[in-house]
């Protein structure tokens, strides 16, 4: 009897996650713990990093088979299902489309010169994809790679569900990570491509853009850009979409939803579901390492970009633009924007740079999102 019993002990210890437990489950579990120590005690990006490093935990935990497809009569785990709207390039759009109804393009519309930084940082984007090309990825994974420059998880996720599927765990990851830490990683470049000079150059205020400008703009925007660049139809589209909503003023409520209800659900399912996908047999390799270094060079080279073209305003304008704008270029908004302010009073108490920072930050979410159909244009 007692035989018996140890021996039912031992098939039911078989079939715990103890058990089954590998050194690579062990170190997703410490990294999806690492990232939610930056999330809720560092504070960085926690409404996007909180669902993602707890789906990296649960899907590493053993035999959970939150990501197992179905199979005969067995139904699939939850996050297969949920990760669909990823696969088929579902939930990118519709975040698109709340960012779209949060974000106010007057800034740009003021001061369209601004557009040019926006342009500029996107630079990190290409210079990525030729570096990626030299470490023998192929051009559709280069082109996933390159795409992470733009920090703009969103744009990332859709072009790697389309380029490389394979890899959109680690590149959304990667996405996702330096979106978070863009207030470490960006200050050291800002300080070390300006002057103090250049960082305490006030701006003058902006001139006041009528409603009639703000309504033209996502329309005109979304003509333009979907007929010369049609894949980038489906970001650019519901990016405008949102903002129309917000400033048509006649569609509050369907404004409030895609700023609040909806949003806050697609990055529910999206976090979660990213983070779900980076499983410890397919992320653990030298593709992933690979992968976020080029990552943070993507990053770096966008924000160097970004800031060295405002240097050309700055001298081309007689010294009325602030160079540290520029970093705003890449598509993490607004953080990228308040990252910029807040060096701005660094340098100058009395400097206020957020308004005329989130020219090229949103400048920089519709570029990364051209830069993506620029790409599957080609690699598509």
């Amino acid at each position: 009897m007692l035989q018996e019993i140890i021996a039912i002990l031992i098939d039911l210890w078989g079939t715990t996650g103890f058990a089954n437990m590998t050194q690579g489950h062990l170190i997703m579990i410490f990294i999806a713990c690492f990232f939610l120590y930056l999330a809720l005690v560092k504070e960085y990006e926690p409404l996007l990093l909180v669902p993602i490093s707890f789906g990296m935990l649960i899907t590493n935990l053993p035999l959970g088979g939150l990501m197992t497809p179905p199979t005969g009569e067995m139904a699939g785990g939850l996050m297969y299902y949920l990760y669909q709207g990823v696969k088929l390039g579902i939930y990118p759009p519709l975040i698109f489309l709340g960012v779209g109804a949060m974000t106010d393009f007057g800034p740009l519309i003021a001061n369209p010169k601004t557009l040019l930084l926006g342009a500029a940082a996107q630079i990190g984007i290409f210079a990525t994809f030729m570096g990626a090309l030299a470490l023998d990825f192929t051009p559709q994974e280069a082109g996933a790679i390159g795409i992470i420059g733009g920090a703009d998880g969103p744009t990332a996720i859709f072009l790697a569900a389309r380029l490389a599927p394979h890899l959109l765990g680690s590149i959304a990851l990667a996405a996702y990570s330096y979106m978070a830490l863009v207030p470490v990683i960006q200050p050291p470049i800002m300080r070390l491509l300006t002057t103090k000079k250049e960082r305490e150059t006030v701006m003058q205020q902006l001139r006041e853009v009528s409603k009639l400008e703000k309504v033209l703009f996502p329309i005109l925007v979304t003509l333009l850009v979907s007929l010369l660049l049609p894949p980038a139809t489906p970001l650019v589209g519901m990016l405008m979409l949102g903002n129309l909503f917000r400033e048509s003023g006649v569609v509050t409520r369907l404004s409030d939803t895609a700023q609040n209800h909806l949003m806050n659900i697609i990055v529910i399912f999206l976090g979660i579901t990213v983070g779900a996908s980076a499983q410890a047999e397919y992320f653990l390799t030298w593709e992933t390492v690979a992968i976020v270094i080029l990552g943070l060079a993507a990053f770096a080279v966008g924000t160097a970009g970004g800031v060295l073209f405002g240097k050309i305003m700055y001298y081309a304008t007689g010294g009325k633009v602030n160079p540290l704008i520029g970093s705003a270029g890449v598509s993490a908004v607004p953080m990228a924007a308040r990252v910029s302010q807040s060096e701005g009073r660094r340098a100058n108490p009395a400097n206020y740079l957020l308004m005329h920072a989130m020219g090229p930050n949103v400048a920089g979410v519709i570029g990364s999102a051209i830069a993506a159909g620029v790409l599957l244009s080609i690699l598509g």
